[in-house]
C-alpha cells in the first residue's frame, strides 16, 4: 500500500511529463519569418515590411530583378537624408499638404476598403503613413532649400550629395539575396 500511495504521489505527475516530453520531441517544428531586419542605417531599423509597404502602397518604386533590393537601398538613402534633415530643420509641411500627400495614396486604391486593406496587410495605420509623408515632405522642402529646381545640374547634385552621405553615414545592410 505505501508503494502504491508513494506511486500515485511521485510516479502519475511524473509519468504524465514523460509522455509529454516523448510526444513533444516527436512533433515538427517549423518556424515561420516573421520579419527581417534589412538594414540598420543611423540607428533606426529598416524593415521587410517597410520595403514591402514602401512598394505596395507606391511610396518607392523598384526597377530591376531585385525590387526589394532597389525599395531598400531607396529607404536606406531617404534615412541618411532625414538625419540631414533633421539637423538643418527645414519648415515643417503644413497639414494640407500632408493630407494631400495622403489623398494621393488614398487614391491609387479603388476603394477607400482597399486602402484599408492593405494598410493593414503592411502592418501600418494611417497616422503612420502620416508621419512617413510628413517626413518625405520635410526632405523634399530641404533638397528645394539646398539644390534648386532651377539648377541644371540638380539630380547629379543631389545623387553625389547621398553618395557623401552614404560614405560617411553609419549604415549596415544585411540584406543578402536568397538563391532561387
Amino acid at each position: 500500500m505505501k508503494l502504491e500511495r508513494a506511486w500515485r504521489a511521485v510516479g502519475g505527475p511524473f509519468v504524465v511529463l514523460v509522455v509529454l516530453a516523448i510526444a513533444a520531441a516527436n512533433l515538427t517544428v517549423t518556424a515561420e519569418t516573421i520579419d527581417r531586419v534589412l538594414a540598420v542605417v543611423a540607428g533606426q531599423v529598416i524593415l521587410l515590411t517597410d520595403v514591402n509597404a514602401a512598394r505596395e502602397l507606391g511610396l518607392q518604386t523598384a526597377q530591376g530583378s531585385d525590387p526589394v533590393r532597389a525599395v531598400l537601398s531607396k529607404l536606406i538613402d531617404r534615412q541618411l537624408m532625414l538625419v540631414e534633415v533633421d539637423r538643418y530643420s527645414p519648415p515643417e509641411p503644413t497639414a494640407a499638404s500632408i493630407d494631400q500627400a495622403a489623398a494621393q495614396v488614398r487614391a491609387r486604391f479603388v476603394s477607400a476598403e482597399a486602402f484599408a486593406a492593405e494598410l493593414a496587410h503592411c502592418g501600418i495605420d494611417e497616422q503612420h503613413l502620416r508621419e512617413t509623408l510628413r517626413q518625405d515632405l520635410r526632405i523634399r522642402a530641404y533638397l528645394e532649400q539646398r539644390f534648386p529646381v532651377s539648377d541644371p545640374r540638380r539630380e547629379s547634385l543631389i545623387e553625389e550629395w547621398v553618395a557623401t552621405l552614404r560614405r560617411r553615414g553609419d549604415v549596415v545592410d544585411l540584406y543578402v539575396t536568397s538563391p532561387l
